[in-house]
């Protein structure tokens, strides 16, 4: 775009590739460039204008370049923002049936000192599932950075919320088509989180790594993140994605298994891994210390209790957890190679699964509320409440995960979500969304 007084007339384009510009003299011409395009798979971000001076010799005569230089600019990428940066906005949905849950959050929000945004029925039409629906993120130069949100394939009735809400100035949007119309449940955003900054084999992710659920390697009948979606995560360069196996799950999502939370010493944070070893682990305890008749689920209307003892009598339900164990820990070898963690960088938290049948194939969830799908605003955690078996009127489940995390200095505020979110296979996570603030650290000073 060149610049003279207040006009800004257009003089490159996809439609024209050059241009000529009289010499005006003295007179500065200022030149502006609109990205209006994200790096992707065809694209990687970079262009280069070439500028030349020319003198006129005599009509007919070609003209003599005086002087010659090449700019060259990169599109700003997209990035995602972890757990560990400071929460700006919680967004959560309001349903017919979801008040106690919204309560709840509210008072944690309040906590936080973060400001709390409700997208009501009008808008969310019965999708309570904001976190699938969405990721924030931003986008920074040197003289400017402003949030964009990436709406999701999945296209339910949440599909408006991103680009008639959120869009505006200031607030950008950006989406992928996928190339068909077949979308599967890995297209959902909880399955799409971002680690805080690693170093990894001397190699530093400032901004973290993007870290994304697919099949395991050699399903033949397995879920993916569509093509266009995955293609654009790895084009933005600085965030270098690595993916996990999710589709043991019937849902599918790396947030049923996985989450991060801050800490102020080693790297700065901890990984959280659902573990159903620790909960093995716990039960046995409870039981050998005499309360194997406590019971879980006890005050939930319309719910079976069942005893510690009975978990552990039954033998199938080990075997499911023991197949869920395996997977979880293909995961965790994978994100302490991917991440250049250690084991004392990752904490396994009490949390069993149930498989159920998905069109003759068997996936888990969540057997009580899945306490590793969390929400995290700074130090204060907001855990799905688990119902678990009581020692002296407290849940030995929430005790457990209050001493596990308070060592961390972290703070714990157990959530109800159990009729209006578990038992629609989601938890606290999956229907909450966080807008959070952008990096101090530049993604131009990573060397690419």
């Amino acid at each position: 775009m060149g610049l003279r007084g207040s006009h800004y007339p257009q003089v490159l384009s996809s439609a024209a590739l050059s241009c000529e510009i009289p010499y005006m003299g003295d007179e500065e011409i200022k030149l502006f460039v609109e990205g209006i395009a994200f790096p992707d798979k065809n694209f990687d971000g970079v262009i280069r204008i070439h500028l030349s001076l020319l003198e006129p010799i005599c009509e007919g005569i070609p003209e003599t370049p005086i002087f010659t230089d090449t700019v060259m600019f990169r599109v700003a990428p997209w990035i995602m923002t972890p757990n560990t940066l400071r929460p700006l906005e919680v967004f959560v949905c309001s349903t017919k049936d979801n008040y106690k849950f919204l309560k709840d959050m509210k008072r944690l929000v309040e906590r936080s000192g973060s400001k709390l945004n409700i997208c009501y029925e009008s808008m969310n039409r019965g999708d309570r599932w904001i976190q699938d629906e969405l990721e924030f993120g931003y986008i920074d130069s040197p003289h400017h950075s402003f949030p964009v949100v990436l709406d999701s394939p999945r296209d339910r009735e949440l599909n408006d919320f991103p680009y008639h809400v959120l869009l505006g100035p200031d607030f950008g949007y950006v989406t992928r088509v996928p190339h068909r119309k077949d979308v599967s449940s890995l297209d959902s955003f909880g399955n799409l989180e971002v680690s805080p900054p690693v170093t990894v084999n001397g190699k530093d992710y400032p901004l973290g790594r993007i870290i994304i659920g697919v099949a395991f390697p050699t399903a033949s009948k397995g879920r993916n993140m569509t093509q266009v979606v995955q293609d654009f995560l790895w084009a933005q360069t600085v965030q270098e994605p690595v993916a996990l196996y999710s589709d043991w799950l019937e849902v599918g999502h790396v947030d049923e298994f996985m989450s991060f939370v801050p800490a102020k010493d080693r790297k700065g944070f901890r990984l959280l891994l659902a573990s159903p070893d620790a909960g093995y682990k716990l039960f046995k305890k409870l039981q050998n210390d005499g309360y194997g008749e406590a019971k879980l689920f006890e005050d939930i209307p319309d719910e079976t209790p069942i005893s510690v003892n009975e978990i552990l009598a039954d033998k199938q339900f080990e075997a499911e957890n023991n197949y869920v164990q395996s997977c979880i820990d293909w995961n965790r070898d994978v994100l302490k190679k991917e991440l250049g963690l250690e084991d004392e960088d990752i904490i396994d938290l009490p949390i069993l699964f149930k498989l159920v049948d998905d069109n003759d194939q068997y996936r888990a969830l969540a057997y009580y509320p899945d306490m590793v799908n969390m929400i995290v605003l700074g130090k204060h955690l907001g855990i799905p409440k688990p119902f678990g078996p009581k020692v002296n009127g407290t849940c030995a489940l929430e005790q457990e995960m209050v001493s596990l995390m308070g060592g961390l200095g972290l703070s714990c505020t157990f959530i109800d979500d159990f009729a209006s979110y578990h038992k629609q296979h989601g938890e606290v996570h999956c229907g909450s969304n966080v807008r959070r603030a952008p990096f101090e650290f530049k993604w131009w000073n990573i060397e690419m």
